[in-house]
């Protein structure tokens, strides 16, 4: 399923099943919706869905504005709307959690709680503005982008970090869906290099940290070791809105939701289960 966002990008929307309120779930920069298929198999109770966000996965890049995260926040609404989610939960890792929290501040009272593993949000005073020439984007362009086969990347990412800690299913959704197979056989990453490059560019450019205090809904801030960014910024983002509340998981990292599926899982159903 493809549905129209802003900026003529269409996004895709992928239906992980499940009876029950509606849940959906945005991923970090480089990855897809369908990663979350592992964790939201334990999610019993929801319908739940997975998008991929612009520029990531099967959905398009805009050709006209720079993949600043506003965009991404335009994503999230269009889907809700265009599925008809009333008050859908929403689970969101790294800057997929940033993107629901955009758009929760854009349209007030759209989820009916939220959950989001590290959220890279940063204190007003941390803001840099639009900044190309960072570690995350000059690694992301220098990124291998071509393997001669799925297995060959999967088996590529099986043995460095930080891909290595990922959980093995969570692995092969990850390469199986997020590269697309060349005439010659190859595959190659559905999102690009430099399109990675220029989302962690804009990644300290948003003000969503300014406007915590308008979140009104129930939200968990989910945090791996917390003496690494964006992690260290957790607890601050809990106490900055009203009803937030801190879920700390110190033997997992920023890749938390990737690496242990079902204990991130449990969490989240704890979270959501006095939510009326």
């Amino acid at each position: 399923m493809r549905i129209p966002s802003t900026d003529d990008v269409e996004i895709k929307v992928h239906d992980l099943g499940g009876e029950g309120p509606p849940l959906l779930l945005a991923h970090a920069t480089g990855f897809h919706g369908r990663v979350w298929e592992p964790l939201a198999a334990h999610l019993a109770g929801f319908h739940r869905w997975s998008i991929d966000l612009r520029a990531h996965g099967d959905s398009d890049a805009p050709s006209d504005r720079p993949l600043e995260w506003y965009g991404f926040a335009d994503d999230v609404l269009s889907v809700i709307d265009a599925l008809g989610l009333e008050k859908p939960f929403g689970v969101g890792h790294s800057k997929g959690a940033a993107s629901l929290l955009l758009a929760e501040q854009a349209r007030p009272g759209t989820f009916r709680a939220l959950y989001l593993f590290e959220p890279v949000v940063v204190p007003t005073d941390a803001v840099t503005g639009y900044n190309p020439d960072n570690p995350l984007s000059n690694g992301a362009r220098r990124r291998r982008d071509t393997f001669d086969s799925f297995d060959a990347a999967s088996s590529n990412y099986a043995s460095k970090p930080p891909f290595n800690t990922l959980h093995p299913e969570v692995l092969r959704a990850y390469v199986d869906h997020g590269f697309a197979e060349n005439a010659d056989g190859t595959v190659s990453l559905k999102c690009l290099p430099a399109n990675e490059a220029e989302v962690y560019a804009h990644g300290m450019s948003h003000h969503a940290f300014a406007a915590l205090n308008e979140i009104s809904c129930p939200t968990t801030i989910a945090m791996g070791v917390e003496d690494t960014v964006p992690a260290i910024f957790g607890r601050a983002i809990a106490d900055a809105i009203p009803h937030g509340t801190v879920a700390s998981f110190p033997d997992l990292a920023h890749f938390g939701p990737l690496e242990d599926p079902a204990t991130i899982a449990s969490s989240i159903l704890e979270a959501f289960s006095t939510v009326e």
